[in-house]
């Protein structure tokens, strides 16, 4: 007959110490003590726990390897889950250099990686072994429908540049709301005082915080939002033809504050089509610095493959620690500021 799951009830009683004891340092929680951990481990190392616990099938050297991934000998396959989006994949400019990053330390790890773009609730059983994967990072934008069927596989995950409130699970993401509220301070240290903001905030949430940054640096300095909903929430296809109906010479704000250095490029050309100079007539700011040759006043130089590095340091946590709670990591970006892309607010 074959063998049951060893559980942290005959530990316990391996042992003679209580279930929260075990649970604890299993999970690499505080309040045991290093000596108790060591002896819990130990036990559940002779009983077989960890040849059977799916969460931590990389080898372990030491009691202290629980809260170091680094002492770990790695195995298996992580998923890296693109969505079905053509701006984000592999290709992309800014995805591109994340996915470098996770790939680049799964294979310091001697992790396999799997990669797949974004595929209908009904196939992603059938694509997937849920024991041959270890972990899945989704990057960017991943449907709920998704997320929902990710859930009931019960494996692993992390998230980079996303957030679901149907699904709780670490996430890594810039410090989106810190840079864009630098960027909106320095504009009013400028002497700027007209602004529109272009960007769909509904597509990312990193969109999101840089929208929520921005309008509340305006309102905390008495300046009223008076945002056009066309260009909050703007439909990328008729992007153009929307914001040349909008503005003309008479009627232009001073910056147009852009969720990212794509929609910054898509303002810019469009302004120049309309006749419009930028940065003589209005400024335009991005975020992301993925492009080096368009006149934008400020943008925010994310460490991409920063981000990538650190969704795989959160799995492997993740996985020898699968009872504590949700993360969500921030990391700081560089707000660069090209001066001679400005002018003088009129």
């Amino acid at each position: 007959m074959m063998k049951t799951k060893v559980t942290i009830q005959e530990i316990a009683h391996f042992t003679g110490l209580s279930k929260f004891a075990v649970s604890r340092a299993l999970s690499g929680k505080s309040g045991v003590s290093d000596q108790t951990r060591d002896v819990i481990l130990k036990a559940a190392g002779k009983l077989g726990y960890f040849k059977d616990n799916a969460a931590l099938s990389g080898d372990v050297h030491n009691s202290n390897d629980l809260n170091d991934p680094q002492n770990i000998r790695w195995s298996g396959t992580i998923l890296i889950l693109f969505p079905n989006v053509r701006y984000q994949n592999q290709e992309s400019v800014y995805w591109g250099p994340v996915f470098n990053g996770i790939s680049s330390r799964l294979n310091q790890k001697g992790i396999n990686i799997l990669t797949l773009t974004e595929p209908s609730t009904d196939q992603l059983f059938t694509l997937l072994n849920p024991d041959a994967i270890r972990g899945i990072i989704t990057v960017g934008s991943i449907s709920t429908p998704i997320l929902l069927e990710i859930k009931r596989l019960g494996i692993p995950v992390v998230m980079v540049d996303h957030l679901d409130p149907v699904f709780h699970s670490d996430s890594i993401f810039t410090d989106n709301f810190a840079s864009m509220r630098d960027i909106m301070l320095y504009l009013l240290r400028k002497g700027f005082k007209r602004f529109q903001f272009v960007g769909n905030i509904h597509d990312a949430h990193s969109f999101y915080e840089r929208w929520l940054a921005y309008s509340s640096v305006l309102m905390g300095h008495g300046i009223e939002l008076d945002q056009i909903p066309e260009l909050s929430s703007p439909d990328l296809e008729d992007f153009r033809k929307t914001f040349s109906s909008l503005f003309n010479e008479t009627n232009l704000p001073e910056v147009f504050v852009c969720a990212n250095d794509f929609y910054a490029l898509s303002t810019i050309e469009t302004l120049e089509d309309m006749g419009i100079r930028v940065p003589d007539q209005c400024v335009v700011t991005g975020f992301d610095n993925v492009y080096n040759d368009i006149p934008v006043l400020a943008s925010v130089n994310v460490n991409k493959e920063l981000l990538g590095a650190r969704a795989v340091d959160q799995m492997l946590w993740r996985i020898i620690n699968p009872e504590s709670n949700v993360e969500k990591k921030l990391i700081l970006a560089d707000v660069i500021i090209r001066e001679h892309f400005g002018r003088h607010s009129g």
